[in-house]
């Protein structure tokens, strides 16, 4: 670091390297950092010479950065990051403890973890503003990196190295199988009997998950595969939770979804409010999906805002973790 501010490395070289990275063209790169390209090449020229190797290469219509080249976005990627956080934090200084937090979740973890702290957080902090991003973990992750989210509960994603997040770990996410009101499967002779029906006699009916390499999907085809059944025949695939409840509430398709997501969405079998507008219904079986460990993830060696802290203590709180 020493030997590189001497030689005159500056931020305009660190957001260089970044956008070269995010573009993959030097053109695009000025455009992003709102200069010419000209001017975009002396910057790579002077990054270059301090560096002591080339930045790129030219590959077709862009370029590809040698690992050098990769090396110093990586780098500057996080100084940048950190300069971009140190702004926010300076400004909920001086203003009180405001801003804005932005909260990254996996669907299930959404609504059993994340809405009651967003209710907590109206009262003890209405001057924040909080944002939540659901996705997929692959999908969260790199946005985790990317600073676009302040922290997540999510899993690691794949093919991100694990030791650039922190992560505490809750446990396994559990899954429920579920079905429409009224579906026929809910007329099955062990419902009478109080006894799970067998996977096997749903395996007929039409199924509704991600798409294929999903962490849901792969969880239920093992689970399948480990009890000696064949995944269903018939799958609409689909990445849309909304399409998901509407095909279900809709046609005798089955679909697997996170148990604290079913349990918002359903009423059990055994229930007595089935006349309460509930779409779904939970269907006992006797199969247990469980989706691998989750857990709530920060950035590797980032400082969160006040702001951000005070949320995620929220959270953790509501979860029954100590303070971080």
């Amino acid at each position: 670091m020493e030997r590189l501010l001497q030689k005159g490395l500056k931020i305009s070289h660190l957001r260089l390297a970044d956008a070269l990275a995010r573009e993959g063209q030097l053109s695009s790169a000025a455009l992003k950092m709102g200069i010419a390209q000209p001017a975009a090449s002396r910057l790579a020229s002077e990054a270059e010479r301090i560096i002591g190797a080339p930045l790129y290469s030219r590959a077709g219509r862009g370029i590809e950065l040698t690992p050098e080249g990769l090396a110093l976005a990586r780098r500057a990627t996080r100084i940048l990051r950190e300069i971009q956080d140190a702004d926010r934090e300076i400004d909920e200084l001086k203003s009180g403890l405001s801003g804005r937090v932005c909260i990254g979740s996996v669907t299930g973890p959404a609504i059993e973890h994340v809405l009651p702290a967003l209710r907590q957080a109206r009262i003890a902090l209405p001057n924040v503003q909080i944002e939540i991003e659901v996705g997929t973990s692959d999908t969260l992750g790199p946005m985790l990196l990317d600073g676009q989210i302040d922290f997540s509960l999510a899993r690691l994603p794949t093919g991100q190295d694990a030791s650039a997040f922190h992560m505490t770990v809750f446990g396994k996410e559990p899954l429920s199988l579920v079905a429409r009101k009224n579906h026929p499967v809910f007329r099955h002779e062990n419902y009478a009997k109080n006894i799970p029906v067998p996977i096997e006699d749903l395996l007929n009916y039409d199924w509704v998950m991600p798409n294929t390499g999903a962490i849901l999907r792969n969880t239920v085809t093992q689970a399948l595969a480990r009890k000696g059944h064949p995944s269903p025949e018939r799958i609409l695939s689909t990445s849309s939770f909304l399409l998901v409840l509407a095909t279900i509430s809709q046609t005798n398709a089955i679909a697997p979804i996170a148990t604290s997501v079913a349990q918002s969405f359903t009423v059990g079998h055994d229930s007595n409010e089935q006349d309460t507008g509930a779409l779904v219904q939970i269907i006992d079986t006797d199969v247990v999906f469980e989706i691998e460990d989750y857990g709530l993830m920060t950035r590797a060696g980032s400082t969160l805002t006040p702001a951000a802290q005070s949320v995620l203590q929220l959270l953790r709180n509501g979860i029954g973790l100590s303070e971080s």
